[in-house]
């Protein structure tokens, strides 16, 4: 009789089609290291900017005319590819390629026009010959980049916690490096890079841990095998449900910056490169709330009343600190830090609320408050004094008198973060607390009640940048990025679909809902 094959070995069915998104990334990060290694320096940036441009471009064609008609569960039910999948994972390209472009731009050059004088320094001064000299050229950065982005697109794809682990980690390692690689100011890019490191890694250890007493529970890591398993284990494992279920969502919830796990958030935006800290704000809270969605509405979802409650209690001390801890805020970047924060709260909101319109409302506001989050930090990666950022408050005073357009794009999506009508921002949060009011009882109506307030102070916050801007006299030798053509185009493109998606939100607002049904098996 012939040996037979055990389980484990088996052959196990992959879709390569439902991964080519993915693995198009993969493939161009490998190209990008090896263009790193071997190209000249003087041809380094063109080659990374075609490698990146083509991988970027060729996992949405995939995404778009591959994956559709291979949805379902593959290698061996650990990738699931559904609606929020494909959703989220277009969120990703789209959102990923923007901070592409941004970190593309090389806003210095060997003359002394590359930028645009906004005190009292002349064309031709040693403070612009200075400025020229210091711009975003660190080419490693494209590699790393796309690395994160397959990892990103893996995350909300995770069926089980091994992939969901595996996702995490891809992700967070190169972001970890490029938080690091500002060429001005380094200590302080270093010291974020590491806190982030090491922050990261007992989080991860929370993930683990808790995916090990989830496995004891369950008897399996697979998020339907989970689910199942609630109705179906004995009492004496009882006890491995609630400490493994905390114990991940510690790992998922520092990812998004949720109090209490977001002590990292504010060092890590100021200290890190601004193009590289809008691509990680807008990415990896979109791919962390996917993961998110996943693991609470596949995995978690029957067991909801055993952990609920904490979550709600997050979700309202997230949008308290992150609201309140803005208004002392002094740097730019550590405001719109805290703002991610108080925005994390506001998605929470959603999240909690186990209804297919949450899930809809959590997908439209993760493109909404991405695209504006990007697009925002170019703004901020544009002003700059003498060889730096220029990230304090009292730098950007009359900011609007001297450029007017980029102080009003600027504007635009303060108003929006705000949440004020026309704008990307209020659309994003009515559809967000709508499904807490209506399937969350009484304690969505005090989450909304909460975000409503904490909105406001918010508000006064982005309202004082904006008088700042137009109606304070400016001061110190300011200068704003003048061949920034990428930049722009970012920034045009934010602008647009601020306007757009606060106006016209139908369209996405369909697509969102008809993506936003999970696969559970």
């Amino acid at each position: 009789m012939p040996p037979t094959v055990p389980e484990a070995f088996e052959a196990v069915d992959i879709s390569y089609q439902a991964l080519a998104p993915m693995i198009v990334l993969l493939v161009g990060a490998f190209v990008g290291v090896l263009v790193e290694a071997f190209v000249p320096r003087g041809a380094k940036h063109v080659a990374h900017l075609a490698v990146t441009g083509l991988s970027v471009v060729a996992s949405m064609a995939t995404l778009l005319f591959l994956t559709g008609d291979h949805v379902g569960v593959t290698v061996g039910g650990t990738v699931a590819v559904d609606g929020p999948t494909r959703f989220l994972q277009g969120t990703l390209l789209v959102l990923g390629g923007l901070g592409l472009l941004v970190m593309a731009d090389r806003l210095g050059g060997d003359s002394a026009d590359a930028f645009t004088p906004m005190g009292a320094a002349s064309p031709g001064s040693d403070l612009e010959a200075q400025a020229a000299r210091k711009g975003w050229s660190t080419t490693e950065v494209f590699p790393l980049a796309l690395f994160a982005l397959a990892g990103m697109l893996l995350f909300p794809a995770a069926n089980d916690l091994l992939t969901m682990f595996v996702a995490l980690e891809l992700l967070s390692l190169p972001l970890y490096l490029m938080s690091g690689l500002a060429r001005r100011r380094r200590l302080l890019s270093q010291e974020a890079a590491l806190k982030y490191f090491l922050l990261g890694a007992f989080s991860s250890g929370f993930f683990l841990f808790g995916a090990a007493l989830l496995y004891g529970y369950a008897g399996s890591i697979g998020l339907p095998e989970i689910a199942a398993a609630a109705t179906t284990s004995t009492g004496e494992l009882e006890g491995l449900l609630l400490p493994g279920v905390v114990l991940v969502l510690v790992g998922l919830l520092f990812k998004v910056g949720a109090v209490p796990f977001h002590s990292w958030t504010p060092d890590v935006y100021q200290g890190a490169p601004s193009p590289v800290t809008g691509f990680m704000a807008a990415c990896t809270k979109a791919a962390a709330f996917g993961a998110l969605l996943r693991l609470v509405y596949v995995g978690l979802e029957t067991t909801r009343w055993e952990w609920r409650t904490g979550v709600i209690v997050i979700a309202a001390l997230t949008m308290v600190a992150g609201s309140v801890l803005s208004v002392t805020q002094t740097d730019i970047k550590r405001l719109l830090a805290y703002s991610s924060i108080a925005h994390a709260g506001f998605i929470l909101v959603a999240l909690i609320s186990f209804d297919r319109s949450a899930v809809e409302g959590v997908l439209f506001y993760v493109v909404a408050y991405g695209i504006t989050t990007i697009a925002a930090f170019a703004v901020v990666n544009l002003v700059r004094e003498r060889d730096a950022e220029a990230t304090h408050l009292s730098q950007w005073a009359g900011l609007g008198r001297n450029h007017p357009y980029l102080a009003g794009a600027f504007a635009l999506f303060m108003l929006a973060f705000a949440g004020i009508p026309l704008t990307s921002g209020f659309t994003s949060k009515v559809v967000a607390f709508l499904p807490a009011v209506e399937h969350a009882g009484l304690s969505g109506v005090v989450l909304v009640v909460i975000g409503v307030l904490m909105s406001a102070i918010t508000a006064f916050v982005y309202v004082r940048i904006i008088v700042l801007m137009f109606f304070t006299e400016p001061t110190g030798e300011v200068t704003a990025a003048a061949p920034a053509t990428l930049s722009l185009v970012v920034i045009v493109i934010g602008v647009i679909a601020t306007i757009a998606l606060g106006v016209f939100p139908g369209p996405l607002l369909e697509l969102a809902e008809q993506s936003s049904i999970f696969i559970t098996r």
